[in-house]
């Protein structure tokens, strides 16, 4: 499913924004810079029976009925990726979600998860991601199996990101699964490659980091390094992301990177890295 035409990115230099496109653009301004995306999802009691889960059918259904075509519209220029749009908030994705995951076993939710995800519609891929968003999960290694499938396939930052906040948390459930991870490096995927990072962002937020821990952020730095000559805007940002939040709990392994990395990277990316750097 991934296409070589890079879409083009419209930012505030290229003209002015709409408001429906700073509405979206200050959305993912916040995605991109909260802390909370990789808190744990707690477990909801069970305290009645809910019935069985939907069917693909049946959820795709269920997002259609909350779709909006002026948002489904907004969403689609944003965004950018040719894929059908519902017009659904992330909010109320989570909503539904919420309770497909209490009706569902761990095999049930993977099998929906993986059938909306291939439906190709934005937010039905973006519901399959949040109903494997889950810190504790047994067994886990049919949902790391379906991410894992996805990720080369990834078409734009925003599905793809919810689909590694899913697969961080199955990351640290299991690091071998990061031999995995590193083969995206060479994927010809923009998108795969970028998710090598984002997808490893949950070892960038202990101040105490384990010995493992510590291991798994000098590879990523080397990841990093990869990755920093590359000129695509995305790919820069991918890294300084990663470089940002690391400084917030390592900041003299950021600033050692930067040192000897640092001329590799865009100057607003080089910026961005080094924000909270004093």
């Amino acid at each position: 499913m991934a296409r070589s035409r890079k879409p083009k990115v419209i930012v505030a230099e290229d003209r002015p924004l709409t408001e429906e496109e700073a509405r979206l653009a200050a959305e993912a301004a916040e995605y991109a810079a909260s802390d909370a995306d990789y808190e744990q999802y707690e477990e909801a009691e069970e305290t009645e029976d809910l019935g069985p889960p939907p069917t693909p059918a049946e959820a795709i259904a269920a997002l259609e009925a909350c779709g909006e075509a002026e948002k489904a519209a907004g969403a689609a220029a944003y965004h950018k990726v040719d894929r059908r749009y519902l017009g659904v908030s992330v909010p109320l994705i989570e909503d539904m979600v919420r309770l497909w995951r209490a009706q569902a076993t761990v095999e049930e939710r993977v099998a929906l998860a993986d059938a909306l995800w291939h439906s190709g519609i934005h937010e039905a891929m973006v519901a399959a991601a949040k109903l494997l968003t889950q810190a504790r999960l047994r067994p886990d290694a049919g949902a790391w199996a379906a991410i894992a499938s996805w990720a080369p396939e990834f078409e734009g930052w925003a599905v793809a990101d919810h689909a590694c906040n899913a697969g961080g948390r199955r990351l640290v459930a299991d690091p071998s699964r990061l031999d995995a991870v590193e083969g995206w490096l060479q994927n010809s995927n923009m998108w795969t490659r970028r998710a090598a990072l984002v997808i490893t962002l949950p070892y960038t937020k202990s101040n105490n980091p384990t010995a493992e821990e510590q291991a798994i952020r000098t590879r990523v730095l080397g990841w990093c390094a990869t990755l920093a000559p590359e000129r695509d805007w995305f790919i820069q940002k991918a890294v300084a992301w990663w470089l940002r939040e690391l400084s917030k709990h390592d900041a003299p392994a950021v600033r050692d990177w930067l040192a000897v990395h640092g001329e590799t990277l865009k100057p607003f990316a080089r910026k961005e890295a080094a924000k909270y750097l004093r």
